[in-house]
């Protein structure tokens, strides 16, 4: 089991839920900058090898049953992302369902100073919109999953793509941006 979880257990910090043997692997960062367990949860029988992370304004990061979350894969949440079951992530994938800072110039150097010099604020607007993906999707190494866009059950992301729209169930997409390359009922 991971070192960095059980220590952040034992300061007294929040860190996730974990289902039934489910696995934090060395690799597995958790950063839960909003501080509630309940606001990342890892289902029956995952494994996590990467990050997942909450910011100090909002973030709920859901992973179903029997998911794999590779090495040096971020995943970062201050609205929610919801990974359906036998969900697998590979390696070196990011999934983002905000901007991670300010459009803005000026608000931006503003968050940066206020987590510099206080942690993360507790008041932000990253542009925030939901990230689902559903049941048995496959997302290939160094993907990017942009915010607001679900990702349909059974569809295979191809590694280094990056999606900017909604992917249909049982689709296959690649390339940057992602495009529908075929789907995956075809022989």
């Amino acid at each position: 089991m991971n070192r960095d979880y059980w220590l952040q257990r034992c300061l007294g910090r929040a860190t996730c839920r974990l289902g039934a043997e489910a696995k934090l692997m060395p690799t597995a960062r958790i950063r839960n900058i909003r501080g509630d367990n309940d606001c990342i949860v890892i289902g029956d029988h995952s494994i996590i090898r990467g990050e997942l992370l909450t910011f100090a304004h909002g973030g709920l990061i859901e992973i179903g049953s029997w998911c794999y979350v590779g090495e040096h894969t971020r995943i970062w949440s201050a609205a929610s992302v919801r990974i359906g079951n036998r969900v697998l992530i590979a390696h070196g994938v990011n999934i983002f369902d905000n901007l991670t800072h300010p459009v803005d110039p000026v608000v931006r150097h503003n968050q940066i100073q206020e987590m510099f010099t206080r942690g993360h604020p507790r008041k932000l607007d990253l542009d925030e919109r939901p990230v689902t993906i559903n049941d048995d999707a496959w997302i290939g190494a160094g993907a990017f999953v942009m915010r607001g866009l679900s990702i349909g059950a059974r569809a295979i992301v191809a590694a280094g793509s990056v999606v900017t729209k909604d992917v249909a169930e049982d689709t296959v997409v690649a390339g940057n941006p992602a495009r529908v390359v075929k789907s995956i009922l075809e022989a």
